[in-house]
């Protein structure tokens, strides 16, 4: 008699995600990234990623961070068209259209007066990678060089956390051109905190809904 399957395969059948699934943790993605966001904005931090770009520029010019986020996204969805699908890139383009929305719409409600750059670091950043993760385990991605690191997992089984943090140093170094290098070195700290959670949990076998 047979107890909960082979011992060749799991005791379970593996089923995709529903459209409630997906549309319910692709709203938990969003909310965890756009909180993230405003925490490091709050301390005046930056990211890795396209958040981290969009940071940096609204810091320069004074634009809003949600239509930056929206627009440095524009390259990268031609990308992920072109080499992950359709399917990947209309969720992704939704995504970042409620991230941008929630950016705007968040503060009504909810003010932070002061915030730690300590914990905002690591908050900020571990906030943001579990919305780059919850995307990811419902087929989309936050736009950006986010797209590119699930493309590189895909196609060459390259850990996208990984290549994340050799994007994010390529951005922090520019930063340190812009901003005073402690805030940098906060920074660093967030995009570590980001790309540790992808790292440690978007692995092949790991999971298995689709």
């Amino acid at each position: 008699m047979r107890r909960g399957g082979s011992q060749s395969g799991p005791a379970f059948q593996v089923k995709p995600h529903s459209l409630l699934d997906d549309v319910y943790g692709m709203f938990v993605g969003v909310l965890f990234a756009a909180t993230g966001i405003l925490l490091l904005q709050a301390a005046g931090l930056i990211t890795g990623g396209v958040a981290g770009i969009a940071l940096l520029a609204s810091y320069m010019t004074g634009q809003s961070v949600g239509l930056l986020f929206l627009l440095i996204n524009v390259p990268f969805f031609l990308f992920g068209y072109l080499f992950m699908g359709a399917r990947f890139t209309i969720k992704s383009l939704i995504g970042s259209a409620l991230i941008m929305a929630l950016l705007k719409l968040i503060p009504n409600g909810l003010t932070i007066g002061h915030v730690d750059p300590m914990v905002a670091a690591l908050g900020g950043g571990t906030f943001c990678g579990m919305g780059i993760l919850a995307m990811a385990r419902h087929g989309a991605g936050l736009g950006g060089t986010g797209i590119f690191t699930l493309w590189m997992q895909k196609r060459y089984a390259i850990n996208a956390g990984r290549v994340q943090v050799m994007i994010d140093s390529v951005i922090l170094m520019v930063a340190l051109t812009m901003v005073e290098p402690e805030r940098v070195g906060w920074s660093a700290l967030s995009a570590i905190a980001m790309s540790s959670m992808v790292m440690a949990w978007h692995r092949a076998g790991r999971y298995f809904g689709s």
